[in-house]
């Protein structure tokens, strides 16, 4: 086969409707069965209409032949886009031979590129008009803390024509749910998102033309408080309201016909507020719906009762962006796995998987007035619920049957993270929404051993449950926070298991907007009420993760804009601490956070982190092309380096501290005189003997167990941690029936039960940063130190522990790559994929190098083998492009 180009995308997105980019970046990956092949060339070319893509003199823009093999985030250069137009594009290429591939096209559609294409001004309720505090049954959930109401919105219009296209482009303070003439508009769930609202407010783009008519229509809404002034946090000083008091709603409807024109309605004093069935709404509380105060028709053409006009707040739209990236949305509906009565009318329904989202109950026959409660946990105590970790989250939702013959109950304004569901007050068909970013999963690993595949799914839920609007430390209760650290020590295996690259690069710039004058991170973003410098490790995410973006994705336009606060934030923790060993100004110095049965120095942590911060910046500014910056960064991790050395290192070996983490850090980060890295490998490895194959890491040293381990020759250590089952590991959460990762090694154990629910979560990601190690070195997917975006593949394969076998796939950016090995008597076999223009190198872990055959033939014969040679694990081989498959004779390997 030639090429195939698939895999087109505008700004990291297949299809995106509503860019703002000026000049957005298009992306193409390759595919070939046909070993070697690799691009040579590549034309786009971009019309206003699919067919004209093939008529010359119609092109809007036509790059020409380019001779380049890469098709990575090439930026337009046609004209000056212009506001809501769909632009089609395609992409020709040519191989290596100059073979054309079959070409390949897609779309995007720009957004509202300037301030004067919006007219609408910012809606919201009447102070004058607030309705009467009634909740249903006379005691809600929180009080009067989930009053008044959400907004419910409308707008009466007429049209004379059927359309041919229109748009609806919406946002709100708050969250909101568009709807036109009775249905509801799109899939989003929780928009706009959170960002740093005062700085940044995304706004939604949807293809409306199928939902209006000629004659009366009808465009409506629901905004209810979210993130803008509803609970958010866990700081009882600031619970809520921490951007604005009460929520507003701002949209344009553009409709166009068939002779040019245009027709538009917008947010105005024309609209109009009133009630509806939702008595409250709140993210961390819960949602209550009265179903007998529904107006029928509300959002429908005709009159509605009971509404009223509305305020107009601002006639400003303010900082408005278009959604950079994949937006929230329910992924799966999982029906309950078992559903248990406890007692007349209650019911205790298990979903079999700790999940994020909400209960959708179907009710038959309830009569009017029925009250039922649906009350949600991660764990069950006694056989009842286990909320004492949802801290001030009632984390409730509670409906009040009409009385119909068959009812829906969906809060659809509030989220939650939970395995279990009480329902109290009527039984009825229960099923769980999965709610989170919709992030395409492009990965996968699988292996033998079915305790280390549920692993694997468990760090997937975990990244499912906490990627909801911002990449949060934990869904269940009352904070819900962007935290720092917790994104970049999971980053690389978030992007493992999906196409992260649009979902970081937009919370980066929370990240960077949330920096102080004096160049400090915070501890998260977007920041509410932790306004406090980061702690190391924390504020270092700032630097961290748009270096990964850069190696991950070829992202150099989030390296780009990132860089003066990567440099800030350098030169904030220098300008404090000139003796270059971090420990003034580390803000709340949170270590080894939840280290277990260890205390890793806090100024070791610290200093480490100041050093690996300040290489990836000397790093970041050569990529960039600042010579002079990387020159002067490059020589003060020299100086910090050679100051850990002398401060915490001793003459045998051993770090301060004596913890796996100090030990990790050191050698994970390149901290040691070389003729100590072998001893000091050798205290880590005793240390870890020493317990009995137990680990002592907390969040910042686990990332780095399995790599340095492995890359230390002790892979065995490594596969004994992983398949360790008594406590702390990963196993012994798994033999109690864990589906998630959990927040902390005992956050439930036989000898002790529940730890305190002050901080007690069970879905919690970073502890699951073990996955990238179950790519990269169980199953061998890496890339060279100076490759980007997998263009120089390192195909490493460690067979070990009680595994037979293993392997792995990930679309990265530039194509499929997959490697994975079988053990099977004395025969070792191992696959690899390496897509079109790149390479790599594999290392075949074999006792006897000679051995190696592909297709009964010696290696170095084959096709797209380009060299071979002996290597300390067996031979490496040097690979072009295609599929290979490699038989030799099996590894010696110790057993854990």
């Amino acid at each position: 086969m030639s090429l195939r180009i698939y895999g087109l995308q505008a700004e990291q997105l297949a299809e995106p409707l509503g860019l703002d980019r000026p000049r957005p970046r298009l992306s193409w990956k390759l595919d070939s069965d046909r070993r070697g092949a690799a691009q040579s060339a590549y034309r786009i070319t971009a019309a206003l209409r699919r067919d004209d893509l093939g008529e010359p003199g119609r092109l809007v823009w036509d790059s020409g032949r380019r001779e380049s093999g890469d098709g990575l985030l090439v930026a337009w250069e046609g004209p000056v886009l212009q506001s809501a137009t769909r632009y089609h594009w395609r992409v020709e290429a040519w191989d290596e031979t100059g073979a054309p591939a079959e070409p390949a096209q897609s779309w995007f559609e720009t957004a509202l590129l300037h301030r004067a294409d919006w007219t609408a001004a910012w809606i919201g309720r009447d102070p004058a008009e607030l309705p009467p505090v009634d909740p249903p049954g006379g005691d809600d959930v929180a009080g009067a803390d989930l009053v008044p109401p959400p907004l419910h919105l409308r707008r009466s219009f007429e049209l004379d024509r059927p359309p041919v296209r229109a748009r609806l482009y919406a946002t709100a303070r708050g969250i909101y749910e568009p709807r036109l003439n009775g249905a509801r508009v799109g899939d989003r769930e929780l928009a706009p998102g959170w960002t740093e609202y005062h700085r940044r407010l995304q706004y939604q783009t949807y293809d409306v033309t199928g939902h209006l008519r000629p004659g009366p229509n009808v465009l409506a809404a629901v905004v209810a408080d979210g993130w803008w002034s509803g609970y958010v946090g866990f700081d009882p000083r600031r619970a809520a309201r921490h951007y604005g008091d009460d929520p507003a709603f701002l949209a344009q409807l553009v409709v166009e016909y068939a002779d040019g024109s245009r027709q538009v309605v917008a947010t105005d004093a024309a609209w109009t507020e009133g009630p509806g069935a939702i008595a409250g709404a709140d993210l961390l509380m819960g949602q209550i719906v009265d179903a007998r105060r529904h107006v029928p028709g509300w959002d429908e053409p005709g009159p509605a009762d009971g509404f009223r006009p509305v305020a107009v707040l601002d006639a400003e739209p303010g900082p408005l962006v278009a959604e950079p990236d994949h937006p929230v949305r329910v992924t799966e509906q999982l029906p309950a796995a078992t559903v248990e009565c406890r007692g007349p009318g209650r019911y205790i329904a298990d979903f079999g998987q700790n999940l994020v989202g909400r209960v959708r109950l179907t009710l038959r026959g309830a009569p009017a007035g029925q009250r039922v409660t649906v009350r949600h946990a991660e764990m069950l105590a006694g056989g009842e619920l286990y909320t004492a970790n949802l801290r001030r989250a009632a984390a409730t939702d509670v409906y009040v049957a009409a009385g119909d013959p068959v009812e829906v109950f969906e809060p659809r304004f509030t989220t939650h993270g939970f395995r279990y569901a009480e329902i109290d007050g009527h039984p009825g068909d229960v099923v769980a929404q999965v709610l989170h970013n919709d992030t395409p999963f492009t990965g996968r690993f699988e292996c033998s051993d079915p305790v280390t595949n549920r692993l694997y799914d468990n760090i997937r839920w975990g990244q499912r449950g906490n990627f909801v609007a911002v990449p949060t430390d934990c869904p269940q209760r009352d904070e819900r926070l962007g935290w720092l650290a917790d994104a970049q020590i999971f980053a690389p295996t978030a992007g493992r298991n999906a196409d992260v690259a649009a979902f970081f690069a937009r919370w980066m710039r929370d990240v960077v907007d949330g920096q102080d004058d004096g160049g400090a991170f915070r501890d998260v973003a977007p920041v509410v009420t932790l306004g406090r410098e980061a702690a190391p490790a924390w504020g270092d995410a700032g630097v961290i993760i748009p270096w990964y973006l850069w190696r991950t994705y070829g992202d150099r336009q989030a390296l780009a804009h990132a860089y003066p606060a990567m440099k800030a934030w350098i030169a904030h923790v220098r300008r404090h601490n000139p003796d270059l060993r971090w420990r003034r100004r580390a803000g709340s110095n949170y270590g080894d956070w939840l280290q277990i049965g260890a205390d890793t120095p806090r100024e070791v942590l610290a200093t480490a982190y100041f050093a690996r911060s300040t290489a990836i910046v000397a790093d970041a500014a050569a990529v960039l092309g600042h010579a002079a910056e990387a020159a002067e960064h490059r020589a003060l991790h020299t100086a910090i380096r050679q100051a850990f050395a002398s401060s915490y290192v001793r003459a045998d070996g051993t770090v301060a501290g004596e913890t796996q983490t100090a030990y990790l850090l050191a050698l994970g980060f390149g901290l040691l005189p070389e003729d100590l890295v072998a001893a000091a490998a050798g205290h880590l490895a005793a240390d870890i003997e020493r317990r009995g194959h137990r680990l002592t890491t907390g969040f910042v040293g686990v990332p780095l167990l399995g790599p340095v381990l492995t890359e230390h020759g002790r892979p065995d250590l490594a596969y004994a941690l992983l398949h360790q089952d008594a406590f702390p590991s990963w196993g012994y959460s798994i033999r109690h029936g864990a589906t998630t990762i959990w927040e902390r090694w005992d956050g439930w154990t036989e000898h002790d039960g529940f730890q305190a629910g002050a901080m007690n979560s069970f879905n919690h990601y970073s502890l699951g940063s073990i996955g990238d190690w179950l790519f990269g070195r169980v199953a061998g997917i890496d890339q060279a130190p100076g490759s980007v975006a997998y263009r120089e593949l390192l195909l490493r394969p460690t067979p070990g522990g009680r595994l037979t076998w293993a392997r792995a796939e990930q679309d990265t950016a530039r194509g499929r790559v997959a490697c994975g090995w079988a053990v099977t008597d004395d025969r070792i076999t191992v696959t690899a994929t390496v897509p079109p223009g790149s390479t790599a190198v594999l290392e075949l872990p074999t006792a006897d190098p000679a051995s190696v055959r592909e297709d009964d033939r010696p290696v170095d014969t084959q096709p797209g083998v380009l060299r071979a040679g002996p290597s300390p694990s067996g031979l490496t081989v040097g690979l072009t492009s295609g599929r290979y498959t490699f038989t030799a004779a099996a590894p010696l390997r110790e057993t854990s």
